[in-house]
């Protein structure tokens, strides 16, 4: 490989050597100004002075071009300067004060002859004080001359007559840099007629010349008198239910509502052009989840230079896992899936997209349920994190083989809980879900398994902290409702809710995926954990929004129908179990489904016997024996004789913080 000097430590790029040129020539002419401002007379300075200031300009010039480059002040082109720039442009300038006095104090470059001998000449304090000014002024003011011929062309912003109107919901900094982008390029046909925030004190500002109309609470009022053609949300953190009231007031007018994207989308597909980002409002936009803020860099930094083991890479949940650990830079990175298909396209995400070196990451094609390849993996590759998200989740699919489903949701999670203990892993976190709470469906009882699979190998292998994550239906993931319906609109009807009470809990998926790596460090014995989902959505008014956000009228252009219930299918999931009691964590939005622990010597008993009958394929008897393991009793009923029949307690309400 060819040797290259690295430019790593002092770069020197093509707008460097221009920009320090004119840093150079401002020098100068500071200098020269600080000497005739400090003797203002008709002629001049004294001619012992004019001397001093012919005899060091050169070096001025030379320690100004030093101390720019060393401070790295031109390391970013002008018309990008920042606030942090013009900091970097005081200390620059100080520090050559300092530089140019010193150096005329040590060196002495002039002397005059006098009776008492030869004496030095100093540079008075006025011109040290006088330069220190002009510099301040000449190189600061370069860099906001440059800046403010880039945030506004000097010929001023001009709309098209044929530009569409636009008010800009928010005034943050989202807000401001998508007007900035307008008035920059009036080839994008907007004209801004104001913005809205809820921000009692920007009410009435002018940003850029664009006033702030008033709050979101005035939205109708504003609509009617400012007339806009269209309604840009710039919020990327917008919760879903201020999004809701902007659709809401612009759908009822007629106007186009349009939105940034989400933190979440902007981090994962990087900054741009803040205008082109801009999409139209999704039903995952308007659900009336407050999002979670939380920075992945910081809760997941335990995973830093750990080798980590994703199984059900290639699935929803799986995938946004590797891609939010990949930024936290694990020393390896082993994504594992059953399906070819899948595993190939997040290995070929991971390193074309976000840059995963190939020595940092390993895709390994196995099943969960083979226990010699899987121990094959964990020899190899000696993972310290474990995240199990391998899993059947269609509940319809799951009820016509209950083997199969309960062959890979539970006994398979057993087997890799196990080899997670046996090869001193230090975490193991399983991704679970709400249908294992009371479970109806093979599926939810197969999950419900699998939580307490992962509980007996907590007491069982004291020094892996294992975890179980709870939490509801993710947006966007296979299977979900919302994919489902978009076909069905697409198709022009109708869509298909199986009861119109029905309700469910949503997340998206980043953000669930967010709170499973942050769970994945509070774990210490087989806990469960619980994300906060919010307030349970109506299915068939998540119907009708869908509907609408497609700019149809629904019942009108698309009919609704109500089907019936599936066999198992409940009208609203719970997230607790009622023996369960709900306890705080330091985390936030993360709960701790506290629970009586049960015996490892029973639930080791329950899955003998349960892989017997997987073994011998015999789906009834395997049903009957999962629903009566899993029956949802608390473990100290059993030893006092309680009935399953006893009234169930209400599940623990979740609290938001």
């Amino acid at each position: 490989m060819r040797w290259r000097p690295s430019t790593a430590v002092l770069p020197l790029h093509r707008h460097t050597v221009a920009q320090l040129i004119v840093d150079g020539a401002l020098a100068a002419l500071a200098y020269f100004l600080a000497f005739r401002l400090r003797f203002d007379q008709a002629g001049g300075p004294p001619p012992r002075y004019e001397r001093l200031f012919e005899t060091t300009l050169p070096w001025v010039i030379v320690l100004a071009l030093l101390v720019f480059w060393l401070l790295r002040t031109e390391q970013r082109q002008w018309r990008y300067a920042t606030q942090g720039d013009f900091l970097a442009v005081l200390q620059a300038v100080a520090l050559l004060t300092i530089a140019v006095a010193g150096l005329i104090a040590l060196t002495h470059p002039v002397t005059v002859y006098s009776r008492s001998g030869d004496i030095n000449v100093l540079i008075p304090t006025g011109v040290l004080a006088f330069f220190f000014l002009l510099m301040l002024l000449f190189v600061g003011g370069v860099r906001f001359v440059a800046r403010t011929i880039r945030e506004r062309p000097i010929r001023g912003f001009r709309a098209d007559k044929d530009a569409r109107r636009v008010l800009i919901v928010g005034a943050g900094e989202g807000g401001r840099q998508m007007l900035r982008e307008i008035l920059r390029n009036p080839t994008l046909a907007l004209n801004p007629v104001g913005f809205v925030d809820d921000d009692p004190l920007k009410e009435g500002l002018r940003i850029d010349g664009v006033k702030v109309l008033g709050a979101t609470d005035h939205l109708g009022r504003i609509l009617d008198e400012a007339e806009p053609d269209e309604i840009l949300i710039a919020i990327p953190s917008a919760p879903g239910t201020l999004r809701g009231r902007v659709v809401q007031a612009g759908r009822g007018r007629g106007i186009i509502v349009r939105t940034l994207p989400t933190v979440f989308e902007m981090l994962q597909t990087g900054s741009g052009h803040v205008v082109r980002q801009v999409r139209e409002v999704q039903v995952e936009d308007i659900l009336g989840r407050e999002p979670v803020r939380m920075e992945v860099d910081r809760v997941g930094s335990y995973l830093t230079k750990e080798i980590v083991l994703v199984t059900g890479a290639g699935g929803s949940i799986g995938a946004e896992l590797c891609r939010q650990i990949a930024r936290v830079a694990p020393r390896k990175l082993v994504i594992l899936d059953h399906a070819e298909d899948n595993l190939f396209e997040i290995k070929r995400e991971l390193e074309e997209d976000r840059h995963v070196h190939p020595s940092a990451l390993a895709a390994v094609l196995a099943d969960c349920k083979s226990e010699d390849r899987m121990r094959e993996v964990f020899e190899q590759y000696r993972p310290t994190f474990v995240f199990h998200a391998a899993a059947y989740k269609h509940v319809g699919l799951m009820e016509a083989n209950p083997v199969e489903a309960v062959r890979n949701n539970a006994v398979a999670t057993r087997l890799v809980a196990k080899l997670a203990g046996e090869h001193g892993v230090k975490n193991f976190v399983l991704v679970s879900t709400d249908k294992a709470v009371m479970p109806a469906t093979v599926m939810g009882a197969s999950k419900a398994l699998a939580e307490y699979a992962v509980e007996e190998m907590g007491a069982r292998f004291p020094a892996t902290h294992y975890a179980s994550v709870r939490f509801g239906n993710v947006l966007g993931s296979s299977g979900s409702v919302v994919p489902i319906f978009r076909r069905q609109i697409a198709r022009g009807g109708p869509v298909t809710v199986t009861d119109d009470r029905m309700t469910r809990y949503f997340m998206t998926i980043p953000e669930a995926v967010q709170l499973i790596i942050r769970s994945g460090s509070l774990g210490t014995g087989g806990e469960i954990f619980v994300l906060e989902m919010g307030e349970p959505v109506s299915i068939i008014q998540l119907a009708r929004d869908m509907i609408e956000l497609s700019g149809l009228v629904p019942d009108v252009d698309i009919a609704i129908e109500v089907t019936g219930r599936r066999p198992g299918e409940k009208l609203h999931e719970e997230l607790f179990n009622p023996h369960e009691r709900a306890q705080p964590t330091p985390a936030e939005r993360i709960i701790h489904a506290a629970r009586e622990t049960r015996e490892q010597s029973e639930i080791a008993e329950w899955f003998r016997q349960i892989e017997l009958l997987t073994l011998s394929a015999d789906a009834a008897g395997l049903a009957a024996k999962v629903t009566a393991f899993t029956a949802g009793s608390d473990p100290a009923d059993d030893l006092s004789g309680g009935s399953q029949s006893d009234p169930p307690t209400p599940a623990p309400k979740i609290t938001r913080g």
